[in-house]
Formats: C-alpha cells, structure tokens, sequence
C-alpha cells in the first residue's frame, strides 16, 4: 500500500467533503485520517486527508483525474506522497541550540527529511555539520555584498533542489526578493517577547520587566519582519527567583521545540495558508514515531 496525503482549499459550499469522499471510493483508496476546517471569517474550506492505495492508482494519475472535481468546487489542491522526504536546507549564525536538536531528531528519524545542506555566515558548525556528512556552505554576509551572497545561498538551495529553508537561529534579515522568491518555504524561529522586547538582549528585558512567561513562536518569513503567518508557539513558566542566564536556557530548549515541531507540521502537509494565518491540523495516527531511538 501506497501513503499518499491531499489537501485542499476553497470556497465553502455543500458537497465538498462527498466529492473528495467519492472520487476516493471511485479510485479503490482508503482514508485513513481527515480533517477540515471551515472559516466562517474568511468563507474559505481547508482539508487535509491521509489515504492508502494499493499501487492501481500513481500520483500523477489521481491528480490527473481528480480536476474535474476540483473544478466544480474551484479548488486549489495537491497530491503528495508521504514516503518521499522533503528536502531541507538549514541556515544557522552563531547560536546552535536549535540546529544541533534538528540533526538528532534527523539521525533518530523523529524528523523524516533529507538535510541537503547547512549554511552559515561562520564557521562555528562546520565540524558538527560535516560529521554528519551533510553539505555545509559558509557565506559571509556583509552589508556590501548581501546581494551577491543571497545569490549564493540560493544557488545552494537550488542546485540542492529544497523544497524547504528553515532558520535556526540565522542573525541575518533576508531580502524581500529572496522571501517572494521563496513564499511559504521559509520558516523562522524567535522569542515571543517581540514586539515587547526588541533589540539586543531580549531575555535580560524580560527579566528586567518581571515577566511571568516566556517562550517562542515559529512562523513562515515574509518581507514584514517577524510579522510571518504563524505555524506554533510556545511558553515556559518563570519565577521571580530565577536569573537572567535561566531565561536564556529556558528560551533556548523552548525555541528548539517549537521549530521542530513547526517544520513537522510543514513536511506532513499540516499547515495550509490562510491570509495571514495559518490553519494547521492535527497530526495523524504514527507520525511522530521515530524509526530509532538514540
């Protein structure tokens, strides 16, 4: 059997969820896992279905045959095969908490994609990166070359053929060609303290104010900074008694979680746009299992 998984949006009316029901039946597949979300806001459907089939039917001929259906109800859809890894290129500065927790879930299979390539602007990963016999690319960036190095970077991401850049802590702003170029295949980590506590030393602001809770949120980058369709977020608990070096270690294992768990969401097809939102469902049955453990 076959895992294929298809999402769809588009205007909400009756019939959608028979249509999509019916043309599986009529193509021998098995649903396996189904959700949808209907926004009275927006008057947009979103759906997502896992489904098994025993090989009759490839991708290409349930897309092809599938247009009919989608015309009648003007849906934007797509097939994917879930056994096929999207291929990611992970771009990191200096900071390495949140790369170093992606190539573990990576080697343990937590996190099923193919890490084409790391790049950075130094060279502080170069030996973890290439220990993992993974591509590792260092690109300068300076405010006199900035075009010629984007330009780098996505030849990289280009000849890599990835489907996915994810930053994990990269200090640089991308351009805003690069983040059209590049719409809904970017995905960024930070602090959740924005806009409260922008600038320099976030965590120490935080301390300064008292603040109760801090935590991260993972979003796809867009030319408006840190203003992206947000994919998750999350918090810890702190105390009066704890030190601004505890802020940093708390925000630190936060912003690992919410990146790896915002890529998830992502690689399974989870997350559909919704204007500046997003809608992301849950994830089904056995997607989390890791092929090994340690």
């Amino acid at each position: 059997m076959t895992d294929y998984a298809l999402t769809v949006t588009c205007p909400s009316t009756k019939g959608i969820v028979a249509a999509i029901a019916n043309y599986m039946a009529d193509n021998d597949c098995n649903i396996t896992d189904s959700s949808q979300f209907d926004d009275p806001e927006t008057g947009q459907f979103f759906m997502r279905m896992s489904f098994e089939n025993d090989g009759s039917r490839n991708l290409d001929g349930l897309t092809r045959g599938f247009v009919a259906a989608a015309e009648a109800f003007d849906m934007t859809y797509e097939f994917h095969d879930q056994s096929v890894k999207m291929k990611v290129v992970i771009m990191v500065s200096r900071f390495g908490h949140c790369l170093n927790d992606l190539l573990y879930r990576w080697r343990i299979g937590a996190l099923p994609i193919d890490i084409v390539a790391v790049i950075s602007n130094h060279l502080d990963y170069q030996k973890v990166v290439v220990n993992h016999d993974i591509p590792f690319h260092c690109i300068k960036v300076t405010p006199a070359n900035k075009p010629q190095a984007e330009a780098q970077i996505m030849s990289v991401v280009e000849e890599a053929g990835a489907d996915l850049i994810v930053l994990a802590r990269y200090m640089q702003i991308l351009s805003d060609d690069m983040c059209q170029k590049m719409s809904g295949r970017i995905i960024n980590i930070h602090h959740s303290f924005l806009p409260s506590f922008k600038g320099a030393n976030p965590y120490k602001q935080a301390f300064e104010r008292g603040v109760k809770l801090i935590g991260a949120t993972s979003h796809y980058v867009t030319a408006d900074l840190d203003e992206g369709p947000i994919i998750e977020q999350d918090t810890v608990r702190v105390t009066h008694a704890q030190s601004p070096a505890d802020y940093v270690s708390l925000g630190r294992d936060v912003e690992a979680q919410v990146l790896s768990r915002a890529i998830h969401a992502h690689i399974h097809r989870r997350v559909l746009l919704n204007g500046h939102k997003t809608v992301v469902f849950p994830a089904s049955p056995g997607s989390y299992a890791s092929e090994r453990m340690g």
